[in-house]
């Protein structure tokens, strides 16, 4: 701005002196007229932009007072804003006469929504050059107790919030762009094979009674020890990774078609027996066999094959153990920038911590937790689904089948999940409860027990999108795996 020229002046002698960091301020001047000349252009920048994205002191200044006054229902205008500003030199001139040069030669308000994102887009490159020298000072000072692990990730998140904070989306939206979005869906599901508006799980009568796991979506899948939640969560996880088909898209990204990019995070079970379930799984070979190396040399060229066709799989998956949420989240949007992430799995809820804030209150703790996955979901847009312990008390009741009041240490979990699961096998029960053989009481449990032998119920407790009820499927607890049952064997549906 041709007015302002002794502020800029100043500038340009202070660069010939040193390096200065990015700025312009004459779309910082161009702004802030258009606001001053009509208050209703600040509505178009208010959204994004705040003080200290502005470069110049006194442009931090005017903008803070303004935002004060426009919201406040009153006119900011340079009269209203004189008496707040105050006295100050600015090159020659007072602030009030800066002021109403602003005002003087205002351009268009039609641009102010452009010069607002030139301020912000310069304020983020200011704060991109503040996370590099920061990184490079800790690199040289940290103290030794810090890992460079610690620090790789702290520099991860912030630079991930400013590619947040980068983004000019959010806020409001047309009813009619979700409802696109909506339909969109409709039309992709009925495109898809089976119908599913969300990802396969390989199991039928779950797809059926979910249409597919979806996106944005907690999965909360629960029960208790022994139940077979990490093997049926292994299963699923492998029929995503499995099915998964890509596309490479015009600009050169790969865009997901069929199935899923999936990340498994092991914080119980090591990566290595992670992958025995599964190949024991494949292979139909008993996963203890496989470790205590019982197996012919038939079985073994078979476990060599499916090693072959599972090691293409896209499937990723973290083993370490006691994470907070905070470093799974990092974890899992770098996935999703480097490699894609279409489905994430966590084994389990209880063996994540919180931050230090909430450390002594494992409610507390818990309850940030889940609202952090649940929030990562949305933000991801990808189907969380993580395994949770149950309390005791269902074993303190006669029929053994759990209940939402059931899961451990937090409301929260039911409260946020959008989906609640709970695996059940009666014949796990039963085994305990064998009576004196010859008995009368001998020969009912053994009816039962071959009623119950490989039969598992998947309670849906919790559904925001459709109906809840108990889905019957077969399970061989030799090689860890779940499948769907014959539709002779099929549970009715219960709503």
């Amino acid at each position: 701005m041709a007015t302002a020229t002794a502020l800029v002046a100043r500038l340009e002698n202070r660069e010939a002196e040193y390096r200065v960091q990015p700025h312009n301020i004459e779309a910082e001047q161009a702004l802030l007229g258009a606001i001053l000349v009509n208050n209703d252009a600040f509505y178009r920048v208010s959204d994004f932009l705040l003080p200290d994205h502005f470069f110049e002191a006194i442009h931090q200044r005017v903008f803070e007072l303004m935002s004060s006054l426009v919201r406040a229902g009153k006119i900011a205008t340079p009269i209203t804003l004189k008496t707040f500003v105050g006295e100050m030199d600015l090159g020659g001139i007072t602030a009030s006469q800066y002021l109403a040069r602003l005002a003087a030669e205002a351009t268009t308000v039609i641009n102010a929504q452009d010069y607002g994102r030139t301020v912000y887009d310069l304020a983020i490159r200011r704060q991109l050059i503040g996370v590099g020298e920061e990184l490079v000072n800790v690199a040289y000072d940290a103290p030794v107790e810090m890992a460079p692990r610690e620090q790789i990730e702290d520099a991860e998140r912030k630079l991930y919030e400013l590619a947040e904070k980068g983004r000019y989306e959010g806020g409001f939206q047309k009813f009619d762009n979700a409802l696109r979005t909506a339909i969109d869906m409709a039309a992709n599901a009925y495109a898809r094979a089976g119908g599913l508006s969300g990802i396969s799980s390989g199991l039928r009568d779950l797809d059926q009674r979910m249409g597919g796991l979806q996106p944005s979506d907690l999965i909360v899948l629960a029960g208790r020890p022994a139940m077979g939640k990490t093997s049926l969560a292994t299963n699923i996880a492998f029929n995503m990774a499995k099915a998964w088909r890509g596309e490479r898209q015009p600009d050169g990204t790969l865009k997901t078609v069929d199935g899923a990019i999936v990340a498994f995070f092991s914080l119980e079970m090591s990566a290595d027996q992670l992958a025995t379930r599964i190949v024991a799984e494949q292979s139909g070979i008993s996963s203890y066999k496989i470790r205590q190396g019982r197996i012919t040399e038939a079985d073994f060229a078979r476990l060599t094959d499916v090693a072959a066709q599972i090691e293409k799989l896209p499937l990723y998956i973290d083993q370490t153990g006691g994470i907070s949420i905070a470093q799974l989240v990092a974890r899992a949007r770098r996935l999703k920038r480097q490699k894609g992430l279409d489905a994430l799995f966590i084994d389990y809820l209880q063996l994540l911590s919180g931050s230090s804030k909430n450390s002594q209150n494992r409610v507390q703790e818990l309850t940030e937790i889940t609202t952090s996955l649940k929030a990562l979901a949305k933000e991801l847009a990808v189907p969380i689904i993580a395994l949770s312990q149950l309390s005791r008390q269902v074993e303190s009741r006669d029929d053994k089948r759990p209940q939402l009041s059931d899961l451990r240490e937090s409301g929260s979990i039911e409260q946020d999940a959008d989906v609640v699961m709970f695996v059940y096998r009666d014949e796990y029960y039963l085994k305990g409860k064998e009576p004196r053989p010859g008995t009368e009481e001998h020969n009912k449990w053994q009816i039962e027990m071959e009623a119950a032998h490989g039969v598992a119920e998947l309670i849906i407790g919790k559904q925001r999108h459709g109906p809840t009820g108990a889905i019957a499927l077969q399970f061989d607890a030799e090689v860890t795996r779940f499948s769907d049952r014959a539709d002779d064997l099929r549970l009715p549906d219960r709503e």
